[in-house]
């Protein structure tokens, strides 16, 4: 415990750490710039550890975490693949990494050229005609092209339109997204395929809806064939039509939501286009519009002079204003570009078509084993039910933490909600089908150890690193200890 009250536990009293060596000068400027504003009244209470004692626990840890360099990772949703590490190599690129947002345009022509670039491919493969690249997340991206379907209204005098209707099927950022406009959310049912019902639709239409957000494939993994006609009866009373494009893995190359009458999408960058995911960002969520909402897209926007030199425009008196500081989050806009253009259009198709037959190869594998609420052929991805399983004392939880025990990650469980017992997996495009069938394998061993021997499953994991943990606890009341503490 050092002076503060603070425990490091791996501290090394009195000699772990060497000095980093500095000089007067430059401890005198830092002093002046910082004094009165961040400059600390006392030294931080930092840990007395050796460097090599820090390599060690950070390699630990690394080793007791799981993600796509380390094995399959079968996350419905949230498409978890491999991330080219060409893409890494192109994004530290020192004309690319090394320059600042603040710089002169005519200095940084090169990273505006590729951010215009990018901007015209996601038009192009979205069917749309205007991009932004600012949003910094997939749920800003449905929080910016929101606010554009508003500012659409508001410029037509359409004042009444306040209210945002979503599928039950919907990703939860959606309602939000739409709460966090000031909008109410009206949720309707979908049919018996686990589609959109186009009679509780018409009856939730009138002129006070502003639009209509549906994600397609939807959230089970299947796609909408009715989607024009959708589009068809939202425009027809006025609304717009939202593309949440979470799975776009699904459709590049293929089909475009433009195409199928969408005003708008977002894309998920690190979903379709293979950026770094997790650990807290950061992110991207490019949003793509139809012409008539273009107007209102954040600024600055890239714009062309006659002259060919690309600067950053803020001329536009309808827009919304910005969302995210300079023109985003770069580093992963550089990489889905390298993503792009290193497939081009038919390996971006491959990708698509990679995608959906992995996904039902691999459900034609554990189909028999589980139920399947929804029978439309798949997509990308598809949601199995435990409830067969749940009869048997074992909830989809417990398939979900065995799956840990034979080596795979678990894939998204109790979503969507509309199906109980819900174990939601996309396998992606860039899984062999060795690893398919190794993880098929599990899931049909793991159902017969449900009517074999319950009793294992329900105490899984057996061998990872932590037993099973009160998760809703874990949530509300953290313990960043590194060991555990000792009682008494």
């Amino acid at each position: 415990m050092n002076e503060e009250g603070l425990i490091f536990e791996r501290e090394v009293p009195e000699g772990g750490c060497l000095p980093l060596p500095g000089d007067e000068a430059t401890d005198a400027l830092a002093e002046s710039l910082l004094a009165g504003v961040a400059l600390r009244a006392q030294p931080a209470p930092l840990p007395d550890v050796p460097e090599w004692e820090v390599v060690r626990h950070f390699t630990r840890l690394s080793q007791r975490n799981w993600g796509v360099d380390t094995g399959f990772y079968p996350l419905g949703s949230c498409t978890m693949k491999h991330n080219p590490r060409v893409n890494e190599v192109a994004a530290r690129l020192p004309g690319l990494a090394r320059v600042h947002p603040d710089q002169h345009p005519a200095q940084v022509q090169g990273m505006l050229r590729l951010l215009k670039t990018l901007e015209e491919a996601l038009a192009e493969i979205s069917g749309m005609d205007a991009v932004t690249l600012q949003p910094p997340a997939g749920a800003q991206g449905e929080l910016t092209a929101l606010l554009c379907f508003q500012a659409y209204h508001r410029s037509r005098g359409d004042l009444g339109r306040t209210r945002i209707i979503v599928p039950d099927s919907s990703h939860g950022t959606n309602p939000a997204s739409a709460a966090r406009c000031g909008m109410t959310v009206q949720t309707i049912q979908s049919n018996a395929q686990g589609l959109t019902d186009l009679s509780a639709l018409d009856a939730a239409l009138d002129d006070t809806v502003a639009g209509f957000m549906l994600t397609n494939p939807n959230t089970l993994g299947v796609f909408e064939p009715q989607v024009e006609e959708v589009c068809r009866r939202v425009h027809g009373a006025g609304g717009l039509v939202y593309c949440d494009g979470a799975n776009m893995n699904a459709l590049v190359g293929v089909a475009r939501p433009g195409d199928m009458g969408f005003d708008a999408l977002h894309f998920n960058v690190h979903k379709t286009f293979s950026t770094p995911h997790g650990g807290g960002g950061p992110g991207a969520g490019p949003v793509a519009v139809k012409r008539h909402l273009e107007a209102f897209l954040p600024v600055p926007r890239i714009v062309e002079g006659a002259d060919g030199m690309l600067r950053l425009d803020s001329e536009y008196p309808q827009s919304i204003g910005k969302v995210h500081s300079f023109s985003g989050n770069i580093g992963p806009l550089v990489r889905a570009y390298a993503y792009i253009v290193n497939h081009g259009p038919l390996g971006l198709r491959e990708v698509t078509e990679r995608a959906v037959l992995n996904a039902n190869y691999l459900l034609s594998r554990v189909r028999e084993a589980y139920d399947l609420p929804y029978a439309s052929p798949p997509m990308h991805e598809f949601v199995l039910s435990a409830d067969r399983q749940k009869a048997l004392g074992c909830r989809g939880l417990d398939v979900a933490k065995r799956l840990l025990d034979y080596g795979f990650h678990a894939p998204t469980v109790y979503f969507p909600l509309i199906v109980s017992e819900a174990l939601m997996i996309e396998p992606t495009e860039t899984e062999t089908k060795r690893s398919l069938d190794a993880f098929a394998d599990a899931l049909l061993a793991i159902a017969r150890e449900c009517e074999e021997q319950p009793d294992l499953v329900k105490e899984a994991p057996h061998r990872a690193y932590a037993a099973r943990l009160d998760e809703v606890l874990a949530a509300r009341r953290l313990d960043l200890r590194y060991e555990p503490e000792e009682e008494g």
